[in-house]
């Protein structure tokens, strides 16, 4: 099937160019939050959610923490905690997102394996994922779906796509060739922002944004905005950098994530690779879901500015920095 290729919306078609869209059949899923009976609960817009995985000096998960071991403040002012639960069963939406660039050509294949499995292993019966590549354009290669077998196809489909004047690590044409924050605004904006639950953003890459018409902050408030952490897998071809020469996209990558509550994994091989995605799955399946509402009413579309922590000492709290207190409706 050849995708059809049409502007997301009138910004977007200025100033992104190129979203294409291919193969967008899904499979029924529940969209709402599930407790425990499999019924939907009905919550609040005014409750402000916050997904964070805890870690101790040694970097292992702790799993056995109470609402009253949290301390949660928003804009210097304490919180009440209202809801809280551990190992969530909240549904998992997820956006695998490729980096198809030329620097990234000799590594395509592991990372087609490794995604693979890990969605395997990720995307359960009330779960959904959807795939994007990025280079010179920003591709919608599989829409969400349940289904892990259309997600494999798809992960096939990715080859390297340099555009026109793209030679080595020094590109030479005009638009560039890596288009990264443009795909994590367009996965968090049109695609993530209709979605409830717990929303997460895996970027395979070596973090070097080439040519993106919207900047890294741009790209850090989509994801905020709709409650999205973002997880990067460093994966660098060392040598297309000459030894790493030129090479400098870790710290765009790390930026991003710690924003949304997410880290960055450093591989270096296809063992490392699938050692990377298991840790992320093991940090989905140990998170903490708090909920509260805020001392401050008003939804004036502003930034509250979020500091989690824990009572104990020697443990770290993973978390979103913030979020915008977006108008209802």
């Amino acid at each position: 099937m050849t995708p059809a290729k049409f502007g997301v919306s009138c910004l977007l078609v200025f100033c992104i160019g190129t979203f294409a869209f291919s193969r967008q059949t899904t499979s029924p899923r529940t969209s709402g939050s599930i407790d425990d009976a499999g019924e939907p609960i009905k919550v609040d817009v005014s409750v402000v959610n916050i997904l964070c995985a805890v870690r101790d000096g040694k970097g292992r998960l702790i799993s056995n923490l109470n609402k009253q071991d949290f301390d949660l403040r928003e804009d210097g002012k304490p919180q009440t905690i209202l809801y809280f639960s551990r190992e969530t069963k909240l549904p998992l939406t997820l956006g695998l997102l490729v980096d198809s660039s030329v620097s990234q050509g000799r590594l395509i294949p592991e990372e087609q394996r490794a995604a693979g499995d890990f969605l395997q292993q990720i995307v359960g019966p009330q779960d959904a994922a959807f795939l994007m590549s990025f280079d010179v354009n920003v591709d919608l290669l599989q829409d969400l779906t349940g289904s892990v077998d259309f997600l494999r196809t798809a992960l096939g489909e990715i080859h390297v796509n340099g555009g026109g004047g793209m030679n080595g690590p020094f590109p030479t044409g005009m638009t560039g060739g890596t288009h990264m924050h443009d795909a994590v605004y367009l996965a968090a904006d049109e695609v993530l922002k209709k979605e409830v639950g717990r929303k997460a953003i895996i970027l395979i890459t070596d973090g070097q944004d080439q040519g993106s018409k919207l900047s890294r902050q741009d790209a850090i408030r989509s994801a905020q905005k709709v409650d999205t952490i973002v997880y990067g897998i460093l994966f660098v071809d060392r040598d297309f950098y000459g030894g790493g020469f030129g090479y400098n996209g870790e710290g765009a990558l790390k930026e991003m994530a710690n924003e949304t509550g997410g880290r960055v994994f450093n591989a270096r091989n296809d063992k490392e690779l699938h050692a990377a995605f298991q840790q992320i799955s093991d940090e989905l399946r140990s998170q903490y879901s708090l909920g509260y509402s805020s001392t401050n009413p008003a939804r004036d579309g502003g930034f509250r500015k979020l500091d989690l922590k824990v009572n104990q000492g020697g443990l770290r709290v993973q978390a979103r920095k913030g979020y915008y207190a977006t108008p209802k409706g």
